[in-house]
């Protein structure tokens, strides 16, 4: 029995393993065949791990427990996510060959659920980009249309989701990097709040920022992944000590006198017409369902750009001095001395976004300019914080567009960081404030997908849930499949 991943769901593969309709090893085969179909033109995954994951599935059929709604069931993880012997670069050359000796906190309990991993979805190079064209080691199109970038930095992920290759894929959200990509193609992404998903085992870009989230089709199997990577870890120190929920719990509940607040900076000059018509018509959908709409401000939205970018580039440049030509990964083979190991193995190793955020990074926490601008990004970070808490004072949820923009042509943005950076001027706020947030697809313009945003408080993903199945249930766009489905 084939399964198409446009038209089932996760409840529909739980069920037709727990019945013996089909066998995790069949369901893997189909998997990796469909993969093969489309991914010469789609680029979805840097590298495929097919003897593994169907030794996983052939174990997870000798066992027969398939009581996890996640057991059985092919998936893929970015390729910044630890797998134990499994090799994981980051889409870095300076990372190329490297394979963990540990698993991720993530996939040890994807592992414990009977989770199969069938590869790495491609990415920006250290998650540092936002369209996945500077990957070392290919360019990720769009699953709607193959002469647009597919969002970054998890744009692999989103694209292998939304194009059937598999039915869910984990990603991480530095700045928008789950959301961003879910909205470019017209599936659900949540970045969790910071702290909710264990961070122990990411590669880490910035590490108060860094969270670990799914992408899937539809709402109920975004709920039902989160339900299995949430939870407190002692190895990470931002971990929260909370009980997770049944992220599942709320669907289906209406959103009646739900109080949802729509700033009044996120329709401002650099939103695009067309996405702001189309969000602007999903919200008044969500008050024609019974829920509360009120016009808000966030008035140091406007900043969140300028201090993330020194924020996350300082952090950034801590964390990647690890990468040092010694312990692991490559070394340039020209270096004649230690300092030319250094220099030249990051010369040869990063590309060039990554050794741009290093040096905005090292200079804002030099001596002379710290104060200058490391200090006050921080500031601006506490007073973006304390917008959002005024709002959810009064209000349940934030909803705005995703992005400024539809997607956009491959190499249109790629060599203007400015213009890049600026893409993501509408989901960074949420990561400076460590807050949940979640993309799903408010219809179409032109044929290409546009992203609605729904921001919770802390910890209340399951809100957004709530809101968004309700949504997603009036509109049911995930119906609406890309032309790789034909």
């Amino acid at each position: 029995m084939a399964f198409n991943y446009f038209d089932t769901n996760l409840d529909d593969l739980h069920e037709a393993l727990q019945s013996g309709k089909v066998t995790a090893e069949q369901l893997t085969k189909d998997t990796f065949a469909n993969i093969a179909a489309t991914d010469a033109d789609l680029q979805a995954f840097i590298r495929l791990h097919e003897e593994e994951a169907l030794a996983q599935a052939r174990d997870i059929d000798e066992k027969g427990d398939f009581s996890n709604p996640l057991a059985g069931i092919p998936m893929a993880m970015k390729d910044n996510i630890a797998t134990n012997g499994l090799e994981t670069t980051g889409a870095s050359h300076i990372l190329e060959g490297f394979k963990p000796v540990y698993d991720a906190a993530v996939t040890t309990k994807l592992n414990e659920a009977g989770a199969v991993v069938v590869g790495k979805a491609n990415m920006d190079e250290f998650a540092m980009g936002g369209s996945t064209e500077t990957s070392y080691y290919k360019k990720t199109k769009n699953a709607w249309d193959y002469t647009k970038v597919p969002g970054g930095s998890s744009g692999g992920s989103a694209a292998a989701v939304a194009a059937g290759q598999v039915p869910y894929a984990l990603g991480s959200d530095t700045g928008g990097s789950i959301r961003q990509p879910a909205a470019f193609n017209g599936i659900v992404g949540m970045k969790p709040t910071y702290g909710r998903v264990s961070r122990f085992g990411l590669f880490a870009m910035a590490s108060s920022l860094d969270q670990i989230g799914p992408l899937t089709r539809t709402v109920k199997d975004n709920a039902l992944v989160m339900n299995a990577i949430a939870g407190f870890d002692k190895r990470d120190s931002t971990s929260a000590e909370l009980e997770v929920p049944d992220f599942t719990a709320k669907l289906g509940e209406s959103i009646k006198g739900m109080k949802i607040a729509v700033p009044e900076e996120y329709f401002q000059e650099g939103i695009a017409t067309e996405v702001a018509t189309q969000v602007k018509a999903a919200i008044a959908q969500l008050e024609a369902m019974g829920a509360q709409v009120d016009q808000v401000s966030l008035p140091h939205t406007q900043y969140g750009v300028a201090a993330y970018y020194v924020l996350m580039a300082s952090e950034a440049s801590s964390n990647l001095q690890r990468y040092d030509g010694i312990r692991y990964g490559f070394r340039s083979p020209e270096a004649k001395s230690l300092e030319e190991v250094y220099k030249d193995t990051r010369t040869d190793g990063f590309g060039d976004e990554v050794k741009r955020r290093i040096m905005l990074g090292t200079y804002s926490l030099s001596a002379g300019a710290y104060d200058a601008f490391f200090k006050k990004a921080a500031q601006v970070r506490t007073l973006i914080i304390d917008d959002f808490n005024k709002v959810f004072e009064n209000y349940d949820l934030i909803v705005g567009p995703t992005t400024p923009t539809q997607p956009y042509g491959i190499g249109e943005e790629i060599d203007d960081p400015k213009a890049m950076y600026l893409g993501d001027v509408l989901t960074i706020p949420v990561n400076l404030a460590g807050l949940p947030g979640l993309s799903i697809n408010a219809g179409f313009n032109g044929g290409m997908p546009i992203g609605l945003q729904m921001i919770g408080k802390p910890f209340d993903e399951a809100t957004i849930y709530q809101a968004a199945y309700a949504f997603e249930q009036e509109n049911r766009f995930f119906e609406q499949h890309p032309a790789v489905a034909d």
